[in-house]
């Protein structure tokens, strides 16, 4: 059967639920992939209150909505980032606190712990998210960086997320990082150092995004291949590369999403460089069988256009695996 193709929320947060929910019905979607910022769900009442969890439940359930993940992205980038202003306009207040950085970093882990509770208490096996990163401002490793240098950031991240893990795994839940620059995975060498340092916990998957990945010169469809068995959830987005005017490269000159100056870019699903015809080829061989979430961003474009367009595709896009040799018929029935 096909996928079911589903919206993630993160982008439409100044939207109340009640008002996205029969938006994302009318656009064509099968379900949602709920952000746990703005209104769409507070994870602790989630967690603690079974008539919040009936509420919630109740709201998606009538407009023919169904739930497949939860994913707190902004808790998660606190848990190992060096903490600055910026994390306070992400942040939730009993996050963030009186904003010492290591207090951020303890209550931002709590916060996630809590969002594995929220989606087991919602019968969710899935929460997505980011984990920060100590090293990331590393990146071009100047001045001069040592192994030992990037190992201490990979321990830190392995010390800081092992508990959660181990949480998630007693509630039967998995996280799915969404590897991405700025996170402590952002590429497949990454990814595979950070499995690593959690050592191979079972409870540590992947939620799959081709965008952030295409642009870096990173195989994404090899991604899929490499790290079949901890794919546990799919962001469809879409961007392209190779643009702009020369002026501000893969590393964005610090211009703004939209700048027409800028090598790469996200675009509406379908619209970009992304080859989505091999990652369903891929995630048919490997088994994936999970929903198709659009994330969608592109500053070009009218929001909700791209929203139906963009669900439109996906279904166009999806096959399911075949289960027959195709050169079955030429065999001998004697044979």
């Amino acid at each position: 059967m096909p996928r079911p193709v589903t919206l993630f929320t993160g982008q439409w947060a100044d939207l109340p639920l009640a008002e996205l929910a029969p938006l994302a019905r009318e656009m064509g979607y099968d379900g949602l992939e709920l952000a746990c910022w703005g209104d769409h769900l507070d994870v602790r009442r989630a967690a603690e209150d079974p008539s919040y969890v009936d509420e919630r439940k109740a709201l998606l359930a009538q407009h023919d909505l169904e739930l497949f993940a939860i994913s707190n992205h902004l808790a998660g980038q606190a848990v190992c980032d060096r903490i600055d202003e910026r994390h306070k306009d992400i942040l939730p207040p009993h996050v963030w606190g009186d904003g010492d950085p290591e207090g951020v970093r303890q209550r931002a882990a709590e916060e996630l712990i809590t969002t594995g509770k929220a989606a087991a208490a919602l019968g969710l096996k899935i929460v997505n998210g980011f984990t920060g990163s100590s090293i990331w401002h590393s990146l071009y490793a100047f001045p001069p960086t040592s192994q030992a240098y990037w190992d201490a950031g990979f321990e830190d991240f392995g010390r800081r997320f092992k508990p959660i893990l181990d949480a998630y795994a007693e509630l039967g839940v998995r996280f799915g990082l969404e590897v991405h620059p700025t996170e402590i995975a952002f590429d497949i060498a990454s990814a595979e150092r950070a499995v690593a340092a959690v050592d191979g916990h079972d409870a540590f998957g992947f939620n799959y995004d081709p965008s952030h990945l295409g642009y870096q010169g990173v195989d994404y469809v090899e991604f899929l291949r490499r790290f079949q068995d901890r794919i546990v959830h799919v962001h469809m987005k879409d961007a392209w590369w190779g643009r702009g005017d020369g002026s501000a490269g893969v590393f964005g000159g610090h211009t703004s999403f939209g700048d027409a100056r800028r090598y790469w870019d996200f675009r509406s699903v379908g619209r970009g460089d992304i080859d989505f015809e091999e990652v369903i080829v891929a995630l048919n061989d490997i088994g994936y069988g999970g929903p198709l979430s659009v994330e969608w961003e592109d500053a070009r474009m009218d929001r909700v256009h791209g929203g139906r367009e963009s669900a439109e595709y996906c279904r166009s896009i999806d096959f399911a695996p075949s289960n027959v040799a195709f050169d079955a018929a030429f065999e001998r029935a004697d044979e």
